[in-house]
This record gives structure tokens, sequence and C-alpha cells, in this order.
């Protein structure tokens, strides 16, 4: 027993080592231990140990219970391993725990994750009973899919069967109008919250309604709500998503207004500087521009590289722009020197609006977008998956302009279904569209 709960408590706190150490001295393991251990790696982001640790389990004789598969959808989710997610599942079916709906819900959210929104609703609709957090899961999860009209569907569909809705509910429902570009329905329901409901708006609430205005171009609108209807001081999200609409649509004054207040408010966050020093780019204001990435040093912020991973075969690769030291870096140029060429034929042109930089010379704008990460890692994956395969990309960043537009030829002219999940949604492209119709 002594040991046991020494075991517990190595794992808890990270400890990991010494546990696995512990572990291997016990000689019959049971499944609790097993549990312990594989949380204790997943809470480490330790995918593949927690994965290498349940085979271990069956080749024990263990027999896994409810507490096991959790853990192991979520690790499949770290890193994106689809193909391990459907044995887990397979599992979960095995064992006899698909009607748990902790299992369940697990699911929806592993493939949510994944891009397969159809295994996801298949999940869904066939559980006999859903609480709340299942209706929001699936709402929310089509809502970063740009499924914007599906999800007011999943929503109408749980009025139905009277299962109140909560905060987080309508959170979600306003984000899919706002990522679908829903702009009557969104203003529906943020009335409708409260007539029908009785819920208040919360902050996450405006954050929505300012971005689906914002997003459609209603400006001054939004500008409105968040200087005069709002009951709050509007913070940084609020902000953010109205100086990110203000970009789009190029409202100089608007966007530097709200910018700086921006800046203030979140000294520390890179994201905000870059945010106002891309307004500024769009305009060709290129002394404001080198006036904010010297507020940045001065301030000691540092900007967040961006990055771009694939999984492929069970190996996770990280790509960042103009990297050359991938094992297999050349073919990887020539495959990105050959996709590129392919989709000019389409019409693509580098689009140099969105080089955060002044550059007197237009081909050396050219090449900074060239090698981008995402770029790379499509290259990669055209290079290393057979013809129909999909494509699955995750950018810890928002995708730019130039790379969005690259990824709708590129899915049209190799014929392939691109997913990249990037900081606040999914996209996919196929036949050269993307599912967020532009509204991201």
């Amino acid at each position: 027993m002594g040991r046991a709960i020494k075991f517990c408590a190595l794992s808890k706190h990270g400890n990991l080592v010494y546990a696995h150490q512990l572990f291997d001295k016990m000689p019959h393991p049971d499944a609790f231990i097993y549990n312990t251990l594989i949380k204790g790696y997943l809470q480490c982001h330790l995918a593949r140990d927690c994965l290498f640790l349940y085979l271990r389990m069956l080749q024990d004789y263990v027999i896994p219970n409810s507490f096991t598969f959790p853990s192991l959808v979520r690790a499949c989710c770290i890193d994106g391993w689809v193909e391990e997610g459907r044995q887990i599942h397979a599992h979960v079916i095995k064992f006899g725990f698909l009607d748990d709906g902790f299992s369940q819900n697990n699911l929806i959210y592993m493939y949510l994750s994944f891009g397969s929104l159809q295994e996801a609703r298949k999940v869904f609709d066939n559980m006999p009973q859903r609480g709340i957090s299942t209706w929001n899961s699936m709402i929310g999860g089509l809502a970063m899919h740009g499924q914007g009209e599906a999800a007011i569907e999943v929503f109408k569909e749980m009025e139905k069967k009277t299962v109140p809705p909560d905060n987080i509910t309508f959170m979600n429902v306003l984000s899919a109008c706002a990522h679908s570009g829903l702009v009557e329905t969104g203003r529906y329901y943020f009335k409708h919250m409260t007539e029908f409901h009785g819920l208040e708006p919360r902050m996450e609430h405006f954050g929505c309604i300012v971005d689906l205005l914002g997003r459609a171009g209603l400006l001054e609108e939004a500008r409105k709500l968040v200087e005069e209807e709002m009951p709050m001081q509007a913070d940084a999200s609020v902000l953010g998503a109205l100086v990110g609409a203000c970009k789009i649509h190029q409202n100089i004054k608007l966007g530097e207004k709200f910018g700086k207040r921006l800046i203030e408010l979140d000294p520390n966050n890179s994201g905000r500087y870059v945010l106002l020093a891309n307004l500024y780019a769009t305009a060709g204001k290129w002394d404001d521009v080198v006036n904010i990435r010297r507020l940045m040093n001065d301030r000691g912020v540092k900007k967040i590289p961006g990055f771009s991973v694939i999984e492929m075969e069970g190996i996770v690769s990280e790509f960042v722009a103009g990297e050359s030291d991938h094992p297999q870096s050349k073919e990887i140029y020539a495959k990105l020197d050959g996709m590129l060429e392919r989709i000019s034929c389409l019409g693509y042109l580098p689009d140099t609006d969105v080089v955060l930089q002044s550059m007197d010379d237009e081909e050396e704008m050219e090449n900074s977008l060239k090698y981008h990460s995402e770029k790379l890692a499509i290259a990669f994956g055209l290079l290393k998956t057979k013809p129909g395969q999909t494509i699955r990309i995750t950018k810890n960043l928002r995708v730019c302009r130039d790379c969005h537009e690259a990824s709708k030829l590129v899915s049209k002219a190799f014929d392939r279904k691109i997913i990249v999940r990037d900081r606040n949604r999914f996209h996919h492209f196929r036949n050269g569209e993307c599912s967020c119709k532009d509204f991201w």
C-alpha cells in the first residue's frame, strides 16, 4: 500500500522517471496503477509513452476500465494521431465502454480535434443521452470548423429537447455565427439568450458579437457596442477582435485608436504589437511599423515564432519559416517549388501586402512568403502521402492571408483535402475553397 501511495504521488507531481522505476518493481500492477502512470505521462504531454504503456497493460492481461480511455484519447489529440485514435475508439467498443458518457464525450472531442467532423457527429448522434457538455462540444466543434449553419441546427435540436443552454452554449452559437458570417442570426441569438433564456451577456459574448460585426465590415456598429453599449470595459480579446477587423477592412484610423489601447491593456503579449504593426504595414506606414518594433524591444517583448506541425507514419515533424535542417529538406524544397509553380498556373500571386517589413525588392518579399511554415508542411505532406490522402497540419499562430490563398489552390491543383488547425479555428481546404468562406 505504501509503495502504491508513493507511486501515485510521484506520478501526480511529474516525477515520472522515479514513478516508472517504482512501477517496474511492482509484481502485479493493476488498472489503477496503469491509469495513474498513463495520466502522469499525459499531463507531461508524453503521448507516445501513454500509448506504449497501454500496450504493455494489454500484454500483462490487465483489463482497462472507464478511466483508462479518456487519457488515451487525449494523448492521441496531442500529436494528431488519427489512426491510433480510431484504434482506441475500437477498444472502447471492444471493452464495453461505448455507452459511457465520459468516454463518448472524449471521443467527440478527439474527432473534432482531428478535423473528422463526420466521425464526431456519428458518435454524437448515437448517444442515447446527452448532457450539456456534450451539446456544447458539438456546437463549439462545428463552429470551429466553419459549419455555422450546422451548429445552429444542433442548437435548435437542443432547445427542442428542452435542454437548458448555458453561457458556454451561447458563446459557441455566437462564435459559429462569427466564423460563418451569419450576421442577422448572430444578432438574433444575442438577444435570444437574454429575452428567452434569461442569460446576461458576458465579456466573451460581447467579444463574439464584436468579432461578427467586424468581420462583416460593420465597424461603426462594432465600435458603438464597445464604447457605448457594453456594461463593462472591453478586455483585450474584445479589442483584439475589433482591431483585427479594422486590419481586414483597412480602417487605419479606428484600428490605430483601439490598437494603442489594446497594447496598453495587454503590454506583455507580443501578438498585440504584431496586430497593430500588421495594420500599419497594410497601409504602407513603415515608420510606424518600425516604432512598434522599437516599443517591443524597449519593453523586452519577444515575438512568438510561428511553426507548423504535421504527423506522418507516427512521426511528428515541425517546420518553421525558412528552415533547412530537416533530414529531407532538399526533397521538401524541390516539392515546394513544384507546388508553387503548379498553383501559379491557377492564378496564384504572392500576397506581398502581408509581409511585415518594408522591402524594396519585390523578389525578396515573395521569397519571404514562399518559405512560410504552412507551405513547407504542405509540401512535406504531398511528398509523403499518396494521392487522395488528407493532409492535416497544426499551426501555432493564425494562418496568414497568403498561405490561406495558396492552400486553397493547392487543394484544387493536387485534388487533396487539406485540414489546417490554426490558433483560432480549423480550415478545411478542398477543390479550391475553404470551409471558413474567408471569414477567419
